[in-house]
């Protein structure tokens, strides 16, 4: 019989401060320019971050199911936010990673294994599927702050993009995620309130539901009205379309051994 998390459960892993001290450094290197190599320390900061914000994405899931019933997340290691514990490193960690580099798009992948049955109350199982895509919001709303707080004065140019960019990456997460299909966090929502017969003609295909979504965004016409309403609500939150860009571009540090630097995006 599973019993409550343990402390040593919940205890934060090594891997994860790892990732989060890389993070910090990364930052602190694109916002002094130390080394010289900006577009490096941007992809650094970046991916880490966002790596950090899949982890937290996760654990919002396994903490949410905690309390609504299943006991078993934290004898899994999903409290401890180590991403090595998640049912699917391909899918959490791999995949999400390739999709940013790709596409510039930000897609967190299924990671943890609930035990659904555990679990009593439509409600409960939205709620826990509808956790994850919060936690982006969350993230997006930190990231978007300086912007439409207007308290950009002094913060150097290239930290502005790498943060336009990894804002973009948590809002575009937040809403490809929200959506109703199968095997994104969307589709768990609404899951919980369909039928059974509806319920078991849709489990078999719920394991592409994740690589259907990036390949239709691949579609020019696609991609040009999703990212054209992307730019258009980070507008909203003070990110103009150029400081996004810029942010991909400098992300993409090796196009500068293959390309001319970019004027509009140069940063010193």
């Amino acid at each position: 019989m599973t019993t409550a998390a343990t402390r040593g459960d919940r205890r934060i892993s090594p891997v994860f401060l790892g990732i989060a001290a890389v993070t910090a450094v990364a930052g602190w290197a694109v916002w002094t320019g130390t080394g010289g190599a900006t577009g490096f320390a941007v992809f650094l900061f970046v991916t880490g971050a966002w790596i950090v914000s899949l982890c937290l994405h996760e654990y919002a899931h396994a903490r949410t199911a905690l309390h609504s019933g299943d006991l078993s997340v934290g004898a899994k290691g999903y409290l401890t936010l180590n991403p090595l514990k998640y049912t699917h490193a391909l899918l959490s960690i791999v995949l999400p990673v390739l999709f940013v580099v790709m596409g510039g798009i930000g897609l967190p992948g299924g990671a943890v294994y609930i035990e659904r049955a555990r679990i009593h109350g439509r409600w409960k199982h939205s709620l826990i599927s509808a956790a994850g895509p919060l936690t982006n919001v969350a993230f997006a709303i930190v990231c978007t702050a300086p912007f439409w707080l207007d308290a950009l004065d002094g913060v150097p140019l290239a930290f502005q993009y790498a943060l336009a960019f990894l804002a973009m990456l948590q809002v575009t997460a937040a809403i490809l995620n929200s959506l109703p299909i199968p095997g994104l966090d969307g589709y768990g929502v609404i899951e919980p309130w369909l039928s059974y017969k509806i319920r078991r003609q849709v489990e078999p295909i719920a394991p592409f539901g994740l690589i259907a979504v990036f390949a239709i965004l691949w579609i020019p016409g696609v991609n040009i009205v999703f990212f054209d309403g992307i730019d258009a609500l980070l507008g909203l939150l003070g990110v103009d379309d150029l400081q996004r860009y810029c942010g991909y571009d400098l992300y993409r540090f090796w196009r500068a051994f293959f390309d001319e630097q970019n004027p509009v995006c140069a940063v010193g």
